[in-house]
């Protein structure tokens, strides 16, 4: 591994950031070109306040230099200084995007600020519709560039920063079983490093090499890792946590700290510096406010008009039910929902009538734990409910009890089960509405364990948002396409 001019090792060359750096920029710059020819192409007067003027000795019109030049290096500039190419944010999701929309309100008043400094007249309808087409074709671009970023990661383990976790065991494997069930992330968990040696006959078992008694820089240096993952509060201490942030400057090695607060994230997470010394201030969840409020009538809007332009497709999944086997089109089945409160969800029906009387015989076959009953090949569900449930249309009349307050979108999913069965920990799910769509059903839905679910659940009743919403439903999107988990 090169050393620094200081002796300190440099961390390989990551050359699928400089690649994907590099589509970016052409990404966003067909963006801000597309933008610009799109309002060309829809508004007559999109060149009005501009002139021709004289350029080697020809007439150039100022606005083509303007619209094919200055927006698109205009842009790239703004999104660079709102650090949209800082390796931290590739492939992070939301928090790209962000960045991508602040960069887009910083280009709109950046050309009002131009505009009004040099007293041009120009179009409001040619400003406003190049800044919303520019911030819709950089969404969509980068977006799809992200989904291709994760793929690779998923099919070849590429693009992927190799994670060297350190710590005691039990923390290592609770991080690297996190990590590495969403490849995607773009974490790659290469060895572990134990801060002391295992007791005697203390048996260590894990699924890539572990070293102990190592210093860390050099370890890192043999292995060619790219990132040090400290993982839970007694794998080092504070002084060695310092020291080792001193070591790695100017390595390009990303040092990256697990807090013992698991499953909080977004904005209930606060640092608070006093003194030098840096608290992490954890927020109570939202579960209440203007939020829910919000949450709650974009709910039932977006579930009346989704009811209004399904129908047609809701009236063919009657029809096939209705002639393909005997017995009511939709099943009721009561669930308990927000506080305990029970209510009759809305289904599609997708097993014989006598599905309830033969559920006890098939107990024993049960493929599930906790509170869930699934079984993979269950001969109560008919030919038609199979494509049903593997497209999860059973769940459209569910937009019904949305309408009626007593779901949401996104959710925990509702249980059939008792209110006394939700015990403990467990219980927190009903602080919120049930959903049609949520986090456990795009990370796995019936390939999950129960405790999986229940961590999944909480996670999201801890950490929700709006933003967090939009995202699980368009994940829920590709999920459903690939019948992931679905039966």
């Amino acid at each position: 591994m090169p050393r620094t001019a200081f002796g300190r090792p440099v961390a390989p060359r990551v050359r699928w950031r400089r690649r994907y750096v590099a589509c970016l920029v052409l990404i966003d710059f067909v963006a801000a070109l597309a933008a610009s020819r799109t309002v060309v192409a829809l508004l007559d007067e999109a060149d009005a306040g501009f002139w021709d003027q004289r350029v080697f000795g020809g007439t150039v019109s100022a606005f083509a230099l303007v619209a094919n030049l200055g927006v698109p290096l205009m842009w790239m500039t703004i999104l660079a200084a709102a650090g949209a190419y800082d390796r931290r944010a590739l492939g992070r999701g939301t928090e790209e995007l962000k960045r991508v929309v602040r960069a887009n309100v910083a280009m709109a008043a950046t050309v009002s600020f131009l505009a009004l400094g040099f007293k041009k007249d120009l179009s409001r309808a040619t400003v406003a519709a190049i800044i919303l087409c520019l911030l819709f074709y950089a969404l969509v671009s980068r977006a799809g560039a992200r989904v291709v970023l994760r793929r690779i990661r998923r099919v070849s383990q590429r693009a992927s920063q190799r994670v060297l976790l350190v710590g005691r065991l039990s923390d290592a494997l609770a991080v690297h079983e996190v990590v590495t069930r969403n490849p995607g992330a773009g974490l790659r968990p290469i060895a572990i490093h134990l801060p002391h040696h295992p007791r005697p006959g203390e048996r260590v078992t894990a699924p890539v090499p572990v070293y102990v008694g190592w210093d860390l820089v050099p370890l890192v240096q043999q292995l060619g890792a790219d990132t040090i993952a400290v993982c839970g509060p007694a794998s080092l201490e504070s002084y060695e946590l310092r020291k080792l942030a001193w070591q790695l400057e100017g390595t390009g090695l990303d040092l990256v700290v697990v807090p013992q607060v698991t499953d909080v994230t977004g904005p209930r997470i606060h640092v608070r510096p006093i003194e030098g010394l840096p608290l992490l201030n954890v927020e109570e969840p939202t579960i209440s406010g203007l939020s829910l409020l919000v949450k709650s009538m974009l709910d039932r809007a977006a579930a009346l008009v989704g009811l209004l332009l399904l129908s047609p497709l809701l009236a063919g999944i009657a029809l096939a039910i209705k002639l393909t086997d005997r017995g009511p089109v939709l099943f009721r089945q009561t669930r308990i929902g927000q506080e305990g409160r029970a209510f009759k969800v809305w289904k599609f029906r997708t097993m014989y009538t006598d599905a309830e009387q033969r559920l006890e015989a098939l107990r024993d076959r049960n493929e599930s734990d906790g509170l869930l009953f699934k079984i993979k090949d269950d001969p109560r569900v008919t030919p038609v409910g199979r494509h049903l449930r593997g497209l999860s249309l059973d769940e459209l009349p569910q937009l019904a009890n949305v309408l009626m307050g007593q779901m949401s979108l996104v959710g925990p999913r509702p249980l059939p089960t008792e209110d006394d069965d939700y015990r403990g920990d467990v219980r927190r799910r009903l602080l919120v509405r049930p959903g049609i769509t949520g986090l456990w059903q795009i990370s796995g839905r019936s390939d999950l364990t129960w405790e999986d679910a229940v961590r999944l659940d909480l996670h999201y009743v801890d950490n929700w948002s709006l933003v967090y919403d939009l995202g699980i439903l368009w994940k829920t999107v590709s999920v459903v396409l690939a019948r992931r988990g679905a039966y």
